[in-house]
């Protein structure tokens, strides 16, 4: 900040929300401001509103900056900062987006973060549209730094990925003094292509192609004979590179009453059980009912285990489903910023992801080194994009306490289509 008096140029947070119901964040952020007093100038956009460009002339600034001095964040280099990639998130509202054809606008001030309020444009049937990925790659080229980081985002486009960094986390586990697995994988097999697909456990099993979500490219399959018939489908499906189908996981189908999804929001968690009311076999799919449960330490467990994947999440939640004949549960899959928020407490949470924003930022700009500019064109023509991802993620409770998991009463349900 100069001593002129002037008032310090605003930091530029950038969020990038697909889903035409996302929250406004440009009003989330209205009152607030930095500890250091510079005020956060928000833009709210979709993935196809976005050019992104990196000179090198920035590059070569940025390696031969010298050290900076703790505490003059207007002038400090981004790049030295020992934070996460991800640690700032920037959720703003739209504000003066130009209309599709229009003359890009041209972001060059001198703090900018960005915060994908979903990933990559994506429909529950394909991989990331490689317009949008090229763009997300772009901001990290240029190291602009997200809630959740841009590479957890980029990992969490492959579910084979996912699922092999959460065996990881199980094997590093292992077991309780019961015998018991502390972070309970279901057992499941890969197959590269419909030709490697010999399927060796128990029936009634559960396909899963490649990386759908949303409940697509899923199947239940009774026994070998179906099996059989959906490996011929599976062959006409279309693989990456010189791969002759998509790949396909399978596991035995465990027969469920209930699900439950454990919600971290930076030191914040919430636990929902959701019971289907539309009957379908796929329980985290269609209407079902929320009830909010107490925060356990297993679940509580299970996120901060989930909270270090890629690096670090700062938001993420962690579906399982609880086995009607025996009362055991299994962790199904972790979701980052593709997690939505329920209905009934998504005002209380978006909150919760302001003050996480603002934390970090706050930790990076007031406290750290400031951050460098990358050249940021939003704008530009582009169709709307295809599908919404919750937001960011995790901030490590500390150890022993157990956080307040903020839910209402046990009793209190809400009817929702599952998020």
């Amino acid at each position: 900040m100069d001593g002129g008096g002037e008032a310090p140029r605003p930091l530029q947070l950038l969020a990038i929300a697909a889903d035409k119901d996302a929250a406004d964040w440009a009003s989330l952020m209205e009152e607030v401001s930095l500890e250091d007093g510079r005020a956060i100038q928000v833009t709210q956009c979709a993935w196809d509103d976005i050019m992104v460009e990196r000179g090198a002339e920035e590059l070569r600034a940025d390696r031969r900056a010298p050290p900076q001095v703790e505490g003059t964040p207007e002038t400090a280099d981004d790049h030295q900062a020992g934070l996460l990639p991800g640690s700032e998130r920037s959720v703003g509202p739209r504000q003066g987006l130009p209309q599709s054809g229009s003359a890009p606008r041209h972001l060059t001030t001198d703090h900018l973060a960005a915060s994908p309020h979903c990933g990559p444009n994506q429909s529950p049937l394909t991989r990331p549209n490689p317009t949008t990925s090229s763009k997300m790659l772009g901001l990290m080229f240029a190291g602009v730094e997200s809630v959740n980081s841009f590479s957890s985002i980029y990992s969490f486009c492959e579910k084979a990925v996912i699922q092999a960094e959460l065996f990881k986390i199980a094997r590093k586990c292992g077991l309780d003094e019961n015998g018991d697995e502390v972070f309970p994988m279901m057992d499941q097999q890969y197959f590269a292509s419909y030709a490697e697909m010999m399927y060796s456990q128990s029936f009634p099993a559960v396909v899963k192609i490649g990386s759908a979500h949303a409940g697509y490219g899923k199947m239940r399959i009774t026994d070998h004979h179906q099996m059989e018939d959906f490996r011929t489908c599976l062959a006409m499906t279309k693989g990456s590179g010189d791969s002759s189908s998509a790949y396909c996981c399978a596991e035995p189908f465990i027969e469920g009453d209930y699900d439950l999804r454990i919600q971290k929001i930076g030191s914040h968690y919430r636990v929902f059980k959701r019971t289907s009311v539309s009957g379908a076999w796929k329980t985290n799919t269609g209407s079902a009912h929320l009830e909010h449960l107490e925060l356990t330490p297993k679940y509580k467990r299970w996120a901060d285990e989930a909270a270090e994947m890629f690096g670090g999440l700062d938001i993420l939640t962690v579906d399982a489903i609880h086995e009607s004949s025996t009362g055991r549960e299994y962790i199904l899959e972790v979701n980052g910023t593709s997690s939505g928020l329920a209905p009934d407490v998504a005002a209380e949470d978006n909150l919760h992801i302001r003050d996480l924003v603002v934390e970090k930022m706050n930790a990076r700009f007031c406290h750290g080194p400031g951050a460098a500019v990358p050249q940021v064109l939003v704008g530009g023509e582009g169709k709307a994009a295809e599908e919404q991802v919750g937001g960011p993620a995790p901030g490590a409770a500390e150890e022993g306490a157990m956080p307040a998991a903020s839910a209402p009463p046990p009793a209190t349900v809400s009817s929702a289509e599952s998020f």
